[in-house]
């Protein structure tokens, strides 16, 4: 599946939704037993979410964004696939938190690509499904810090603290991750289904008891005018850049 929501593949409604509605389709094929995820714009994974979405609208509005979010980490979180992240640019945020929710991420071995949970530096909370989430995958100790500092961590630094799996030459990043897949897929499906959703069924079931409460605590965090302020001044930053 390569994401095409130029020109970032900014996770905005529209594409959450969209992207689940996929992942459903294809967990639905029985013939379909494995997902390489991967990106159509060079240079760039995902820029996670769309902050357009977030600033502005009604408490309703990012009542219904907040769910789509939701839904589409609990779909790829607890895919029965085998899926692996072709990680082609950079990845931050809401694009990191889905290459951790793949079984395996293979990135280009480039030090001006990053991945990371860099919410504070927006001066936004990743929540509990995130921290639990990136914790899985490189313990408590290097997550509690990267998220206080919102760090981003340069493809070399990535795979020495965990967060990716593999670093190879940008032109290879898909055939590895096909033949990752090839050697994935050689496990019975069953037994490796019950054992993925033994490890991530506690995370996932954390979520799932608590998705109103979540849903209410990010709109009331999202609607204060010091998060708005701070997130109308990062757009301002942003568009100065492309000027």
């Amino acid at each position: 599946m390569k994401m095409k929501n130029p020109p970032v593949n900014s996770l905005s409604l529209d594409f959450l939704t969209e992207f689940s509605i996929t992942l459903e389709k294809l967990e639905m094929d029985r013939g379909c037993r494995g997902l390489i995820l991967t990106s159509a714009s060079p240079k760039i994974f995902s820029a996670g979410l769309d902050i357009m979405e977030m600033c502005g609208k009604s408490a309703e509005h990012y009542g219904e964004f907040w769910r789509a979010v939701q839904e589409m980490w609990l779909k790829l979180y607890g895919s029965n696939m085998v899926t692996i992240a072709a990680i082609n640019g950079s990845s931050p945020a809401g694009g990191c938190l889905m290459a951790l929710c793949c079984d395996y991420r293979i990135m280009a071995d480039n030090p001006k690509y990053a991945i990371g949970l860099n919410e504070t530096q927006l001066g936004i909370v990743a929540p509990f499904w995130f921290k639990d989430t990136m914790s899985n995958v490189v313990g408590n100790r290097v997550t509690e810090q990267a998220l206080q500092l919102g760090q981003m961590f340069p493809a070399p630094e990535a795979l020495k603290f965990g967060l990716v799996d593999q670093l190879v030459p940008e032109e290879k990043v898909q055939s590895t991750a096909a033949s990752v897949m090839a050697q994935w897929l050689t496990v019975p499906d069953h037994a490796r289904q019950i054992t993925k959703s033994m490890m991530r069924k506690q995370t996932t079931d954390k979520l799932v008891n608590n998705r109103e409460a979540d849903i209410k605590n990010f709109v009331s965090f999202i609607t204060r005018d010091s998060i708005q302020k701070s997130l109308q001044v990062y757009m301002e930053r942003l568009r100065q850049r492309k000027q």
